[in-house]
């Protein structure tokens, strides 16, 4: 191993070790009661800090705003400068520091508490300046940067980033935030547009749909298959119910089983159990469940009407062109 790959594997140790020292903030009281009050605050989260803590907790006011929560970063000099006057009695403040001792944000404390503005502290020491005139501490603990010159912040920030992040989606958990929520708060960018999409919108219909009868043929059924290009065509009854479905795959595994497709009909090689959904579900429900099918992977589903006709299908390559990879973070 070289000199650098060692180096980079004792960086990478220090950063995970810091971080899974969270596990033991995270099962505090007085974690649960910051939950309590972020979610439960009736007008702005005040997030502040100096240096690179300050950028972290400019992360975490962005992180909170996206995920509904009015969050605003509050630059602590600037506040001494003007700002202040943003800050109202139901706020409330996060204020994040290593040491517990940035002069900037000390200074802040006595007009937040003549404001009546309650102050949760994130620091590496409950004895600190901030954390004693805090009205709640989360205290991660003592931290040793992972670098040679201890003063670089590199764990700390690591360590504070993570635990805003547990909070931004525990607080997103306990207001109900759902999918849709979500949406509604990114209109403009590509998840917006994609987790308001439903099946129906993307599905393909019509002459689109690849659909042969139950006495087909197989030679019918892959000319079939061809023309509409899914890998896949629906199977429907005399009444058009979905009967079954045939894959890429079907076809291969008739070849190996029976040698040849001559006089072979659909019924013998379809299988009578197809994935189906709603055409009202999200698109990403969809995608999801495409993704997690419990025998495996799948690229398609095939859409029904109520009477159990299909209705349409939807396709994976489909929700891949609008921009859609894994989904799981999202159904």
């Amino acid at each position: 191993m070289t000199r650098l790959a060692r180096r980079a594997r004792e960086i990478l140790s220090a950063q995970v070790d810091g971080v899974r020292r969270l596990d033991a903030i995270c099962g505090q009281p007085e974690f649960e009661q910051a939950v309590e009050w972020i979610v439960g605050c009736r007008g702005r989260v005040l997030i502040s800090g100096v240096g690179k803590s300050g950028i972290v907790a400019s992360k975490l006011a962005a992180s909170l705003r996206s995920t509904g929560t009015p969050a605003v970063y509050l630059h602590p000099v600037e506040a001494m400068h003007g700002d202040l006057g943003l800050v109202g009695p139901e706020d409330l403040g996060v204020f994040l520091s290593k040491s517990g001792e940035s002069r900037e944000l000390l200074e802040l404390v006595p007009t937040c508490k003549k404001l009546g503005v309650p102050i949760i502290a994130i620091v590496t020491r409950a004895a600190s300046t901030l954390g004693g005139l805090s009205d709640l501490v989360l205290d991660v603990g003592p931290i040793r940067e992972a670098g040679v010159i201890e003063t670089v912040p590199t764990t700390s920030t690591t360590v504070f980033q993570v635990l805003g992040d547990i909070l931004t989606l525990l607080v997103l958990e306990e207001k109900g935030i759902t999918q849709e929520h979500f949406a509604l708060l990114h209109p403009g960018g590509v998840l917006g547009q994609v987790t308001t999409l439903r099946v129906r919108d993307v599905m393909r219909t019509g002459e689109r749909l690849p659909r042969v009868r139950e006495g087909a043929s197989l030679q019918e059924t892959l000319v079939e298959m061809i023309d509409k290009r899914l890998g896949m065509t629906t199977v429907v009854d005399r009444a058009g119910k979905l009967i079954g479905i045939v894959t890429d795959g079907d076809l291969r595994r008739s070849l190996h089983r029976f040698g040849s497709t001559d006089g072979l009909k659909v019924l013998q090689v379809m299988s009578r159990s197809p994935k189906t959904i709603e055409g009202d579900q999200l698109l990403a429900s969809a995608v999801h469940r495409m993704e997690t099918n419990p025998e495996g992977p799948i690229t398609s589903l095939i859409v029904v009407d109520p009477d159990g006709k299909p209705d349409g299908v939807i396709h994976l390559h489909d929700c891949l062109r609008l921009g859609m990879g894994s989904t799981t973070h999202l159904a």
